[in-house]
C-alpha cells in the first residue's frame, strides 16, 4: 500500500513537472520570441506582379491612395529606369504602370492645390552635375489619369534633385514643399536646400533655404520633437545628424547640440515613434557603412564570392572556378561606360536584351582565353588565365557588383565592424539614449527601419532592413515591443529576401488588403521589390484602422495630421504620412492601431495641422473614417 502511494505520488510529480515545463516554454524568455507567433509570407506574382528583375532602387516606396478608391496604391522607384505606379485593385496590385522614365530621386504625394485630386512631385537627377533640372509635378484624378503640370510662373529651382517632401510648415492647413539638392560645384557653397510656401493660388513660392548640406546630406525626417505642433526636421546622410526646430513661419533654427545627448553619425534612416506611449515622439536611427571599392565576401562552404567596386581601377585575380565562370546578378550602373570585354583580344560581350538590370552570365574557358597586357579601354575585362583561374579587372565609373559561384578559395577580407542602431527617448524635447536599456544593442550594418504593431498589443514594433553581404539571403531584423520599455528579437518571421547580389535598402508598411494587419514591402538595391503579407497567428488582440481625410472645413490636408487612440489607459499617437524614407514622402491616410485584448470603447481624436479637431468614441468597429 505504501509502495502504491509512492508510485502515484511519483506519477503526480512527473505530470506536474511536465505541465510546468510546457507552460514555461510558452512564456517569453529573454532574447526569445513571445507568443503569439509572428509570421510574414511573401506574396505571389499575382499580388505584386511585374517584379522579376534585379534593378537599382531609390528610397522607400511611397504609399498613397492615388485614385481615392479606399485602397492604398504603391509608387516604386527603379532608379534610372522609371517611376512605376502599382494600382491596388481591392488587395491585388496591377502590373506596374510607367509614369515617367529616367533618373528620378525623391517622390512626394499630396493635394497642394486643394482641388480634390492628389499631386506627385518628382525630384529629377542632374546627371552628376551635367544636366541640372527642376522637379516635375503630375496630377492624378480618380479615374487613374495623370496630367503633367506646367512650371509655375517662377519655376522650381534647377538642381541635382534629391529630397522632395510635402508638409504644412506654417500650420495654415495647406501643403508647402521641401525641395533639396545634392550641392553643385557651380553654386560655390550656396545652399540648395529650398523651402517653398504654398500661396493658396496653386503656386509654390520660394520662402527661404536651410543651411547648405555637404554631399549626400539632404536626407530628411519630418517630426515634432518639442511637441508644439509645429513640424521640425532631422537631417542626415553626410557627417553628423542635425536637428532644425520649426518656428511656425517656414523658418528653422538648428538645435542639434541642445536636444541630442551626443553627435550621431553613419545614419542610414531615422523614424519617429512613441515607443513608450507617453505622448511624445521618440527617434530610432539605423546605422551602417556602405561597401568600399574592392570589398569582397567569400563563403567557402558554398564556394560563393561576391565583390563590390566603383569609380576607379580594380583587379580580382586568381578566381579558381575551372573551365566555366558562372556569374549571378552581374550589375553595372552605367552600361554605356561599363562595357564588358572578353579574353586577350577584348572583344565586346553583347548583352541580350536590355542591360539595365542585373544579369546572369556563364562564360566558357575556350571563348575567353587570355587577358590583355594593358587595359586601354574603360570597362570590365574578363579572361581565363590558365590553371582553372579567371581574372576580372578594369576601370569603372559607377558601382559594379557581382556574385561568382564555384570559387575554390579566396583571401579573407577584413570588413568594417557593424554599428549599433540608436533609440533616443524624448523627454520634454530633449533626448537620451535608451538603446541598451531597451535591449536593442545589435551590431550590424542596417539600411532602413519601419514601425508597426505586428502583434496588435498596443505597442509598436521595429522591422529593420539589413545591408547584407551579397552572397547570402538577407533576413530583416524584427524587435517586438513588450510595453515595458524593452524589446525582444523575433526569429523565423519570414521577412527574407532570397536574391543574391542585392543590397538591403528600403522598407515600408501598408495594409494592402485592408484585413487590419500591417504588411511589409522591401526594396533591395540591385535586387527586387518584395511584398510580405502579415500572416501572424490570430489572438484575442484587436486592432482599429482610422482613415483620415481633409478637415471638416476643407481647409486642412490630412498629411501630417495627428491621430490619438486611447483605450484601457493606453494612449497611442501617430502622424499621417509617417515614413523613414530619406528623400520621399508618402501619403498613407490609413493608420492602424493595435488595441490588445481590451474590450472597452476606444476614444479617437484627430488633430489637423491648422488646429481643427474631431473626436469620437468607437465601439466594435474595425475601420472608422474621420474628416471629409
Amino acid at each position: 500500500m505504501i509502495f502504491k502511494k509512492q508510485y502515484i505520488f511519483i506519477l503526480f510529480l512527473f505530470f506536474a513537472t511536465g505541465c510546468m515545463t510546457a507552460q514555461q516554454s510558452m512564456k517569453a524568455q529573454p532574447g526569445s520570441e513571445p507568443v503569439p507567433t509572428i509570421s510574414f509570407v511573401e506574396t505571389t506574382d499575382k499580388d505584386l506582379p511585374g517584379q522579376p528583375k534585379n534593378l537599382r532602387k531609390w528610397d522607400v516606396p511611397a504609399v498613397a491612395d492615388l485614385d481615392q478608391d479606399g485602397y492604398p496604391d504603391l509608387i516604386l522607384n527603379d532608379h534610372g529606369l522609371a517611376i512605376k505606379i502599382c494600382w491596388n485593385n481591392k488587395g491585388k496590385f496591377s502590373k506596374p504602370y510607367d509614369l515617367i522614365m529616367g533618373d528620378i530621386h525623391g517622390v512626394s504625394v499630396g493635394d497642394f492645390d486643394q482641388d480634390g485630386n492628389l499631386e506627385l512631385v518628382l525630384s529629377r537627377g542632374g546627371g552628376s552635375g551635367s544636366n541640372a533640372r527642376n522637379s516635375k509635378i503630375y496630377r492624378v484624378d480618380k479615374s487613374r489619369n495623370f496630367t503633367a503640370l506646367p512650371n509655375f510662373e517662377v519655376p522650381l529651382e534647377m538642381m541635382r534633385g534629391r529630397t522632395v517632401k510635402f508638409m504644412d510648415g506654417d500650420n495654415d492647413g495647406d501643403l508647402d514643399l521641401l525641395n533639396f539638392a545634392f550641392p553643385g560645384k557651380e553654386k560655390k557653397g550656396s545652399s540648395e536646400n529650398y523651402i517653398y510656401r504654398n500661396d493658396q493660388t496653386g503656386e509654390l513660392l520660394l520662402a527661404g533655404t536651410l543651411p547648405p548640406s555637404s554631399k549626400d546630406g539632404q536626407k530628411t525626417l519630418l517630426t515634432d520633437f518639442n511637441g508644439d505642433h509645429i513640424l521640425d526636421f532631422v537631417m542626415y546622410g553626410q557627417g553628423d545628424v542635425k536637428a532644425y526646430q520649426g518656428k511656425g513661419d517656414l523658418t528653422f533654427e538648428e538645435v542639434s547640440e541642445k536636444i541630442f545627448p551626443t553627435t550621431i553619425s553613419h545614419v542610414t534612416s531615422v523614424i519617429e515613434l512613441d515607443y513608450d506611449n507617453d505622448g511624445d515622439f521618440d527617434l530610432f536611427f539605423t546605422r551602417g557603412k556602405e561597401f568600399v571599392p574592392g570589398e569582397t565576401f567569400f563563403d567557402p562552404s558554398t564556394k560563393t564570392l561576391g565583390f563590390f567596386t566603383r569609380r576607379g581601377d580594380f583587379d580580382f585575380n586568381n578566381l579558381k572556378t575551372g573551365e566555366v565562370l558562372n556569374l549571378e546578378n552581374y550589375h553595372t550602373q552605367w552600361p554605356f561606360t561599363n562595357q564588358l570585354y572578353i579574353g586577350e583580344t577584348g572583344y565586346d560581350y553583347e548583352h541580350p536584351g536590355e542591360n539595365h538590370s542585373g544579369k546572369n552570365l556563364k562564360l566558357i574557358m575556350s571563348n575567353a582565353l587570355g587577358f590583355p597586357d594593358k587595359l586601354n579601354k574603360s570597362g570590365i575585362h574578363i579572361g581565363y588565365v590558365g590553371n582553372e583561374n579567371w581574372r576580372i579587372a578594369g576601370n569603372t565609373r559607377g558601382p559594379l557588383t557581382c556574385v561568382i559561384h564555384g570559387v575554390e578559395k579566396y583571401p579573407a577580407y577584413e570588413h568594417a565592424p557593424g554599428l549599433t542602431d540608436i533609440l533616443l527617448e524624448n523627454n520634454n524635447g530633449t533626448f537620451h539614449n535608451v538603446t541598451k536599456a531597451a535591449n536593442l544593442q545589435l551590431a550590424d550594418h542596417t539600411s532602413c527601419v519601419t514601425v508597426l504593431d505586428i502583434d496588435q498589443n498596443g505597442w509598436e514594433d521595429l522591422v529593420i532592413s539589413r545591408r547584407g553581404n551579397l552572397i547570402h539571403k538577407n533576413q530583416a531584423t524584427i524587435f517586438l515591443n513588450q510595453g515595458n520599455k524593452k524589446f525582444i528579437k523575433s526569429s523565423n518571421h519570414g521577412v527574407i529576401s532570397n536574391e543574391l547580389g542585392g543590397i538591403g535598402m528600403a522598407i515600408e508598411v501598408l495594409d494592402y488588403n485592408l484585413d487590419g494587419k500591417m504588411d511589409v514591402i522591401i526594396g533591395n538595391e540591385r535586387g527586387r521589390w518584395r511584398l510580405f503579407k502579415n500572416n501572424s497567428k490570430e489572438t484575442e488582440n484587436r486592432s482599429i484602422t482610422i482613415k483620415v481625410g481633409t478637415s471638416e472645413s476643407g481647409k486642412a490636408s490630412s498629411l501630417n495630421a495627428l491621430v490619438e487612440v486611447t483605450n484601457c489607459d493606453n494612449k497611442q499617437v501617430r502622424r499621417i504620412g509617417r515614413t523613414a524614407a530619406s528623400y520621399s514622402q508618402g501619403f498613407d491616410s490609413f493608420v492602424n492601431f493595435g488595441l490588445g485584448n481590451c474590450s472597452t470603447p476606444v476614444t479617437v481624436k484627430v488633430t489637423w495641422t491648422n488646429g481643427e479637431t474631431m473626436e469620437k468614441s468607437i465601439t466594435g468597429e474595425k475601420m472608422v473614417n474621420f474628416g471629409k
